[in-house]
């Protein structure tokens, strides 16, 4: 079983969320957040109690905050809010990125500063354990009072009412958590707007997206290597010399992957000497300065992420230390959204040099001899011609999905809420683009191994022969014309899955 995921408000990892959402790790909290959380619940009972006017806690919310809401009323406010804010439409959230979310939040107020009492956070947590997730539209945000639709349609779960996913059965809300033995919530002071203000729709899903773009940068070594040997290519421009002369990190992270998966070519010994060639094309010889450059803004972006994942993002704040409440913006989503936009860009790069490969390896006139489109019999067999077409539609696609969504801005609220981010289409532009640079890596890897098979006996470097290999073991060689797309498919899953990982790991 695996070890449980213990929630602080302070501590939450990306590999934490990935096993929480991917893996179904358990999760708990932390009895030093439970008494942080009672604390700060003290500070708004004291507020209530006293009958001062407080921003979501005794008015209502954005352009309707100068209306003072009777004590006897505040229940009825808080429900309200959450019925009200659910208005997302739409495709729903995939299970893992509803669960990341779900995490997200539930870390959030256990930080200590939402002034919501414990059973909110211990009523996500048991949800998640119980494999429990609500339907979640993933349009509707627009990432300024944080992720409002979306964290509105978990709540509305969390108060008995809607419905509820488990596995593949939908049923009632109110059902599903007493079959679970989960109460629902009864909402009290402010805890409404505490579990829909925030940035924790969006952010689940940059968390994945972040861990599912690392992996992919890998990935894309190892199908490029495999290529560059395929294509008889010289790894003369990743010497460590060339890249300490630069000094740029993700650059010579990069050229040492591709040296390590290179090492004891048989390939390269027999082409050393006599090759006319004196550089390589870009799309080999620079995976370097382009593949690096995307390692920067992947680490870039997880640092980002990753400081969010244990934000205090409601409003207003509770500092239980001095008993005040403070209004402020924090769940405003503009570092995120920044962070994502930049990471689409970057991982659309790497589409584009996996796709240039992808055509070196079938056309006729660039591939070093191998035959037309890899095919023994070209002609009447197409080969992988219409795999190259599949990579270039979406790699032309992820030029689409790369316009900056942060960039954008419609007033929202009245006008109360007059610059937002857009942090949530980021996140879903992002998420589109890792999966098709995730199919277009697989197409490289099915072509490359292809192009490897005509050059047996010699075998490529240790790493790049070990990545043939393991395509091997999914997809068998193309000795004739088959439908492609269930290979490109096999390879796409296991990618995702980590087949192809060792190599890039011993390297």
């Amino acid at each position: 079983m695996r070890a449980a995921v213990s929630l602080d408000g302070h501590s939450l990892t990306l590999d934490d969320v990935v096993a929480v959402a991917v893996h179904r790790a358990p999760v708990e909290l932390s009895e030093v957040a439970r008494i942080r959380m009672a604390r700060a619940h003290v500070v708004v009972d004291a507020l209530v109690r006293s009958n001062v006017v407080a921003y979501g806690v005794t008015t209502g919310f954005g352009k309707l905050s100068d209306i003072a809401i009777p004590r006897d009323r505040l229940a009825e406010l808080q429900q309200n809010l959450v019925r009200s804010h659910a208005t997302g439409v739409g495709p729903l959230l995939p299970e893992h990125e509803t669960r990341a979310m779900m995490l997200l939040r539930a870390n959030v107020i256990a930080k200590g500063f939402s002034g919501a009492r414990p059973v909110l956070a211990d009523t996500i947590v048991a949800m998640l354990n119980a494999g429990l997730y609500p339907p979640v539209p993933e349009q509707g945000s627009v990432g300024a009072s944080g992720d409002l639709a979306p964290l509105a349609h978990l709540a509305l779960a969390l108060i008995g009412e809607g419905t509820l996913f488990k596995g593949g059965e939908r049923g009632v809300a109110a059902d599903l958590l007493a079959r679970e033995r989960i109460e629902p919530v009864a909402l009290g002071p402010k805890e409404g707007i505490t579990l829909i203000n925030g940035t924790q729709a969006h952010t689940g899903i940059a968390a994945l997206a972040v861990v599912g773009a690392h992996r992919l940068w890998q990935i894309a070594h190892l199908s490029g290597a495999m290529s560059l040997e395929a294509l008889l290519g010289t790894p003369v421009a990743f010497d460590a010399r060339i890249q300490d002369a630069r000094g740029q990190l993700g650059q010579a992270a990069s050229a040492a992957l591709l040296r390590s998966l290179l090492t004891a070519s048989e390939i390269r010994e027999s082409h050393r000497s006599g090759d006319p060639r004196v550089q390589d094309s870009y799309a080999l010889r620079c995976m370097p300065q382009v593949h690096g450059p995307v390692l920067d803004a992947i680490d870039f972006c997880a640092g980002v992420v990753g400081r969010e994942l244990n934000a205090a993002t409601d409003n207003p704040l509770v500092f239980a230390d001095t008993g005040e409440l403070l209004s402020g913006g924090n769940f405003h989503g503009q570092s995120v959204a920044m962070a994502l936009d930049f990471l689409a860009i970057a991982m659309t790069n790497l589409a584009t040099m996996a796709e240039r490969r992808i055509d070196r390896l079938v056309n006729p006139d660039l591939n070093q001899g191998l035959p037309p489109f890899l095919s023994r019999d070209a002609g009447v067999n197409s080969g992988f011609m219409m795999a190259q077409v599949t990579a270039a539609s979406l790699a032309s696609e992820c030029k689409v999905l790369s316009h900056p969504a942060s960039v954008d801005t419609i007033p929202t609220d009245g006008n109360k809420e007059d610059v937002v981010p857009m942090a949530m289409g980021a996140a879903w532009k992002l998420r589109r683009i890792v999966a098709n640079v995730r199919y277009v890596l697989a197409i490289e890897l099915m072509c490359a191994a292809q192009g490897l098979d005509f050059r047996l006996p010699l075998r490529a470097g240790r790493g790049a022969a070990l990545g043939h290999s393991l395509v091997r073991d999914l997809v068998a060689p193309l000795e004739r014309d088959r439908v492609l797309s269930t290979d490109i498919q096999v390879l796409a899953d296991a990618i995702e899955r980590g087949h192809f990982s060792t190599p890039v790991r011993e390297a």
